[in-house]
């Protein structure tokens, strides 16, 4: 497939991004850069990772893949020379890899001062535990957030790597880069920006600090109002052994529900905290004489705040997702459309996920680097 510059159509249309690739977070982050209309180059590894990539990888979609030997000191002049012309450079690797490959912040904003060099890793750049292996699951251990996830009193669950590599990793970077971005083109100067996924969870649970912080909050799983600790909160199972998520809170909205439920003349008070017990089974035991279908065709569409639980292969047909086109069919993959959505500037999906190395000669061309064929005739970039 052949790729040239400008075919993104989002508002970050004209924006260019060199992306040295990584597992999880930074792709992702990569993905929705491309998605709002970046022209990101991937740049790979030869044969990709063991990990991660391939045509099936919806995190490397919307970018070309560029195979280079960084430890090829042609391929690394190779990556300098494509941000010169570069408004972000992502990466990551642990802190002092692009260092010690000549790719670190001074080399980078040396050829390109205006240069927004954008760093994900888990743990930060410096700090004890910066130079040590992490995943998602212990740098939301450390922060706190995982400690009062789940309903299960013995130990904390937790939402695969949603919460740190996603949440506080990607999403974060990407606010910092666009937010970089933006005083760029007011002073003219680039910077660093140090996404850690321990800074960003603990950022997206300042609610939960706040309430701790105000004597609200107990630091134990399902006792406090959104933990599951409320019964007008929480998940209750169905005839067919499936489950509708409850999201009563306010009065007005527990007031429909326990009529639609059809228990409003047996249940107890919304918040008589010692017959909480009893509310909560008779909920229970009313959800579990109808299957999950039936409870929906009772409630959706309503004020009560209550929904089924679906797994992705049925959430891509929710009539609700489906007018708003949340999920499409692109060859051959189901995938979530960009997000957000813009009025003037829409997003749309760009070129499928590529193999390491198969835009290696029309990406590098594309963006102006010299002697490509000599690259690959010498073993510094390679063409899949």
């Amino acid at each position: 497939m052949t790729y040239e510059l400008g075919q993104g159509t989002g508002p970050l249309r004209g924006v260019k991004v060199v992306e040295i690739a990584g597992i999880g977070p930074a792709p992702h982050a990569c993905m929705i850069l491309a998605d709002l209309g970046a022209d990101v180059i991937r740049i790979e590894r030869p044969g990709g990772s063991p990990y991660a990539g391939g045509r099936g990888d919806l995190l490397n979609r919307g970018r070309p893949s560029v195979a280079l030997d960084l430890k090829n000191p042609e391929a690394a002049a190779t990556v300098l020379a494509l941000v010169e012309s570069a408004d972000v450079l992502v990466e990551g690797l642990r802190p002092g890899v692009t260092e010690r490959l000549g790719l670190g912040p001074d080399e980078c904003r040396e050829v390109n001062p205006r240069l927004v060099y954008a760093r994900m890793t888990g743990w930060g750049q410096d700090g004890p535990l910066a130079h040590a292996a992490g995943h998602d699951l212990n740098y939301i251990a450390i922060t706190g957030a995982l400690h009062g996830l789940g309903q299960d009193s013995s130990r904390p669950h937790f939402p695969s790597n949603l919460l740190g590599d996603f949440g506080g990793g990607s999403t974060y970077l990407v606010i910092g880069i666009l937010a970089a971005l933006l005083e760029a083109r007011l002073s003219g100067e680039g910077q660093v920006v140090d996404a850690a996924i321990v800074d960003g969870t603990a950022h997206l649970n300042a609610m939960a600090t706040a309430f701790l912080g105000a004597g609200t909050l107990r630091e134990e799983r399902a006792v406090n109002m959104l933990d599951g600790g409320m019964p007008f909160y929480d998940l209750y199972e169905t005839a067919d052994g499936r489950h509708m998520s409850v999201g009563a809170l306010e009065p007005q909205f527990f007031a429909a529900f326990v009529r639609l439920l059809g228990i409003e003349d047996r249940a107890p008070g919304q918040f008589e905290l010692e017959r909480h017990g009893e509310l909560r089974t008779l909920i229970a035991e009313t959800f579990r004489t109808r299957t999950q279908a039936e409870w929906v065709e009772v409630f959706e569409g309503t004020d009560a705040c209550v929904a089924g639980v679906l797994p992705i292969s049925e959430a891509v047909d929710h009539p609700h997702l489906r007018a708003r086109q949340v999920f499409t069919t692109r060859d051959g993959l189901v995938q979530p459309q960009p997000a957000p959505r813009f009025s003037r500037t829409e997003a749309t999906l760009g070129t499928p996920p590529a193999e390491a190395g198969e835009h290696t000669r029309d990406a590098l061309s594309a963006w102006g680097v010299d002697d490509v064929d000599g690259l690959l005739a010498r073993g510094a970039a390679v063409q899949a």
